[in-house]
């Protein structure tokens, strides 16, 4: 047994200092950015933000709105060959969205041939245990077959093995993040995982050190958050809850009263790992395991694309206030300041 004694951080643990700026609007901000990656040959410029592969966000709706602005899509790993084609590779620009797999054989089968149906140029190989020694095998395969392809793996959360899957497993980028996500249970159920700020900051310095990226996957609540992730390093942000609840989404209204007996209206969200979505796609939770996410109504908030406008109209605030003018300059030009509290919320 060992401890770890120095503080690991969670984006609500810190603010970002303000620093004196040139940058007097926010549309003097550039959100996109260009990146080419250490094995494939391909490069992509857009705003590195990412819709997670989830039943409720990582759809061909939610792609619809977030192609408009050169933001990325992870389609949910239920989707066939099939469902590409009744929505129609005409409606699909391969840039922007992510084909995702697990990685058994079975999986891999799977991905080829939708890879072969789409030519899709990201491959996003999720799991939720990113130090499995067969991860690391599953994305050499996968270089092998498509040496190409935009490849991302994860989940992880430290420096050690993001370092490996970008030396061993060659993969362009590593997903990071165990337990933020406002959906999952992993932490409560195994104890297991690291706060998301430091995880970033620890992963992305490793990464980068050999040339290659990471997403910071999960605990975004606010865009102030997602301010945090780019400020600690991340060179992508994935986020579910943020996208759920919109027309967009998957899913009937429920009609509902709240505690103090106003009606409102919401939609569901859920964890991959959740017993709902075990049950929709395995016929249940097996007896060897446990479910690590949970099933939340969430209000419903309208169409995506003002939760879209928000966050970027964050993102170019905080550059304006760190005197970043683009994206890729917000941590050079970040300092965290550790808070012990950092809202005012008398009123809720």
């Amino acid at each position: 047994m060992k401890i770890e004694t120095d503080p690991k951080l969670d984006f609500s643990s810190v603010l970002i200092r303000p620093k004196r700026s040139t940058l007097s609007s926010r549309n003097q901000i550039n959100l996109e950015r260009t990146f080419t990656f250490p094995y494939s040959d391909k490069i992509w410029t857009g705003i590195p933000i990412i819709a997670a592969n989830m039943d409720t966000t990582g759809t061909f709706d939610v792609y619809n709105i977030l192609s408009q602005h050169k933001m990325l899509t992870s389609m949910n790993k239920h989707y066939t060959i099939s469902d590409y084609e009744t929505f129609g590779l005409e409606n699909l620009d391969p840039d922007y969205y992510m084909i995702s797999t697990g990685i058994s054989d079975n999986d891999f089968e799977k991905l080829q041939q939708i890879i072969q149906y789409t030519d899709c140029n990201w491959i996003c190989i999720d799991v939720a245990n990113g130090y499995q020694a067969n991860l690391i095998s599953f994305c050499q395969r996968v270089r092998e077959t498509f040496p190409n392809k935009i490849i991302i793996a994860g989940n992880v959360v430290s420096r050690e093995i993001t370092e490996e899957l970008i030396i061993n497993g060659q993969v362009d980028i590593v997903k990071v993040g165990i337990g933020p996500g406002s959906v999952c249970t992993t932490r409560l159920k195994t104890g297991v995982g690291l706060p998301q700020l430091s995880a970033i900051i620890e992963t992305s310095d490793a990464a980068h050190g050999l040339n290659g990226y990471i997403i910071g996957d999960g605990g975004i609540t606010s865009p102030g958050d997602m301010a945090k992730a780019f400020g600690g390093g991340a060179d992508f942000v994935m986020a579910g809850g943020i996208f759920a609840g919109h027309d967009e989404n998957p899913g009937e209204l429920v009609n509902e009263k709240d505690s103090s007996g106003v009606l409102k209206q919401y939609k569901l969200f859920y964890g991959m790992s959740s017993a709902h979505a075990m049950e929709k796609h395995s016929g249940g939770v097996a007896k060897y395991r446990a479910s690590e996410g949970k099933v939340v109504k969430v209000l419903y908030r309208g169409p995506l694309e003002n939760t879209i406008l928000d966050y970027l109209g964050g993102l170019r605030s905080t550059c304006t206030y760190i005197n970043a003018n683009c994206i890729k300059h917000m941590p050079k030009c970040t300092t965290f300041v550790l808070v012990s509290n950092q809202l005012n919320n008398i009123f809720t």
